[in-house]
């Protein structure tokens, strides 16, 4: 009687809710263990990875410093060689330079057929320095002790030599317009005061070519020729005009010039460039001037007549160096 009178004190809600508190607290602990562990051995896990990617990191790491003294290494030999190489073909090529000076030996050059492949390593040379030009390569001023500028200033000295004899000129004017172009590209993308001597080559080798009928009349067909003669005739070497002078003065030398040519020939601003020229100190660029400003005088006259008989009185000399 006394247990039916106090049980239901003790045996309440309340207690009832405690006793599914403490299950529900319990199944949550079981849980909280289960995955603690779960937690240990994937952290376990973890860890045994980690050591391992440490362990391979090192060893990379290792190896990377191992290949990196070995870079280093094969950078110091490979610009031993390119030093190596670069000085061998300044050499060779100087002396092919000075080969090329005798016609006689360009004819026999052209006769055996080893002219043609020059002509195409030539135009790849150049056309290779005239992609570090174009990449905005600083060079201040010009290195005459170095082996690169050398080898290209003696390069284009055999060319400028080669297009002095008549068969070597007729063979750029005809087969190697990928090489004047690459010409015409270096003198628009050097600097000016730089390379003075190198631009002077380059212009009297188009010079000598100009001589030929077909290859002055693919230059002067060169739609960048005209600009290009305009630059170089505010350049500060004074020899640089002169040659630059003397190329104009072969292309207003032709009766047939292109009909965008004439016009830019009669330019005031031409004229005007032309003349402070003519004010030089130098005897040469001077003389050189006055008769350009004569010949664009009589080109003036021939197209209000369309005849000068002036124009075919002058006489063509070649450049040989």
């Amino acid at each position: 009687m006394q247990l039916k009178e106090f049980l239901p004190r003790v045996l309440n809600e309340d207690l009832i809710k405690m006793l599914h508190r403490v299950r529900t607290s319990q199944t949550i602990m079981e849980k909280i263990v289960k995955e603690k562990e779960q937690l240990r051995q994937r952290c376990l896990h973890l860890q045994s990875r980690l050591d391992a990617v440490q362990t391979e990191c090192q060893k990379e790491r290792e190896e990377k410093l191992l290949l990196r003294e070995q870079l280093w290494q094969s950078r110091a030999e490979m610009q031993q060689q390119a030093e190596f190489c670069s000085g061998l073909g300044s050499v060779t090529c100087s002396l092919l330079w000075s080969c090329s000076a005798r016609e006689d030996i360009v004819t026999l050059w052209l006769a055996d057929g080893k002219l043609q492949p020059f002509l195409a390593v030539a135009a790849q040379t150049l056309e290779s320095f005239a992609r570090s030009l174009d990449e905005e390569i600083k060079v201040p001023t010009e290195d005459h002790d170095s082996h690169e500028h050398q080898f290209v200033l003696a390069l284009t000295g055999t060319i400028t030599n080669v297009a002095a004899v008549t068969c070597g000129r007729d063979t750029l004017a005809i087969s190697a317009h990928g090489l004047l172009n690459v010409v015409m590209k270096l003198l628009e993308l050097m600097k000016p005061g730089v390379f003075p001597k190198l631009k002077m080559l380059m212009l009297m080798a188009l010079y000598n070519v100009s001589i030929s009928v077909k290859g002055l009349k693919y230059i002067s067909e060169n739609r960048g020729f005209m600009p290009l003669i305009w630059s170089l005739l505010d350049e500060k070497h004074w020899e640089v005009c002169l040659h630059s002078l003397r190329l104009l003065q072969s292309v207003l030398l032709e009766e047939d010039i292109p009909l965008d040519i004439g016009s830019s020939l009669l330019d005031p601003d031409l004229r005007s460039r032309v003349s402070r020229l003519a004010s030089s100190v130098q005897p040469s660029l001077k003389l050189t001037a006055k008769q350009i400003l004569e010949d664009l005088q009589a080109l003036q006259q021939v197209q209000q007549s369309t005849h000068n008989e002036a124009l075919n009185s002058k006489h063509v000399k070649r450049h040989v160096v």
